[in-house]
């Protein structure tokens, strides 16, 4: 009887150690649930930037940027990647460019879209100015963004000249995914927003840019605002995935950013967005028909409050 009693004591403490354990990458139920993320009480196993080079060639990685908690909490069960893009700096700022964007910023917004997901991999712009000056700078903030936003890997713009830096990272265990063509904190170089690779000398300028950062170790790249013709070639040139925006279908993914798509900015409208929904339209007349609702003293309602107040006896 005591040998039986004993193994149930050993039974049961190794089902209450197998409750509380958190594997690597694969975090249990009774952690993970008890904070914005899944609610299923099934285990979730985040996807992850080797998960996603697999994928070169196969179904399509599906990406959308991501700002704020509650948007990445909406997003994820959807998309396999989440790109907290220096775009936020137009979208949600009012800059008229990506450049006034600061490390500070991204790291805040990369930590809330982090805490909004469970499931997508999440991946971080790297600011302008944050690691250009060297391999050492670099390094050094892209440190910070991983540990202060528990990021899955970081972004960069560039090219060959940026290559020996992606290759820095790499090697010390920072995951970089690459930007080449229309890069947009370049804009003032490039002179402007306009699509790239139109002559040849420029499209054989990008390819060789794409193959550089890819031999650098980039575990994928965006292709942005290319000639469809130099998307399709690129993507079948380099061995890790293509992720393309204004690019080609013939990329291993897209991306979008998510106001755009959701029509909820509308300063401009890049001809390689396509709308799947006017949001903003819905906020403009859910706004008005709230205010009507206020000046004509219609809400709050009776169902709204709390009832009248009892007198003091």
């Amino acid at each position: 009887m005591a040998e039986n009693k004993q193994k149930g004591l050993i039974k049961a403490t190794m089902m209450a150690l197998r409750r509380l354990s958190v594997r690597e990458g694969d975090v249990s139920v009774h952690l993970s649930d008890q904070g914005t993320g899944n609610q299923s009480g099934a285990r979730q196993t985040r996807i992850s930037c080797p998960e996603l080079t697999a994928r070169k060639g196969g179904d399509p990685i599906v990406c959308l940027t991501a700002y704020t908690t509650p948007m990445a909490q909406l997003l994820d069960p959807h998309v396999d990647l989440l790109m907290v893009g220096d775009s936020l700096g137009m979208v949600l700022y009012g800059f008229d460019s990506t450049l006034p964007v600061t490390l500070d910023m991204m790291i805040a917004h990369g930590a809330a879209v982090k805490r909004g997901s469970i499931r997508a991999c999440v991946v971080v712009d790297m600011p302008f100015g944050s690691y250009q000056e060297s391999t050492e700078q670099a390094y050094r903030n892209a440190v910070r963004m991983m540990q202060e936003t528990g990021c899955s890997a970081v972004k960069m713009e560039g090219g060959r000249d940026l290559a020996p830096t992606v290759e820095f990272l790499v090697r010390r265990g920072i995951p970089v995914m690459g930007h080449v063509g229309l890069m947009p904190q370049s804009v003032n170089t490039l002179g402007g927003y306009r699509a790239r690779g139109r002559a040849t000398d420029e499209g054989a300028g990008i390819m060789a840019d794409a193959i550089a950062i890819a031999e650098a170790g980039a575990f994928s790249i965006v292709v942005e605002g290319v000639m469809e013709q130099l998307a399709v070639a690129i993507t079948a040139r380099i061995s890790v995935p293509t992720i393309g925006i204004g690019a080609s279908a013939g990329c291993d993914g897209q991306v979008l950013v998510v106001d755009d798509m959701l029509g909820l900015f509308s300063s401009f409208k890049p001809r390689f967005v396509k709308r799947y929904a006017e949001l903003g339209k819905a906020v403009g007349e859910a706004a008005a028909a709230y205010a009507a609702d206020v000046r004509g003293r219609n809400f709050p309602g009776p169902e709204h409050i709390f009832g009248a107040m009892k007198k003091s006896s």
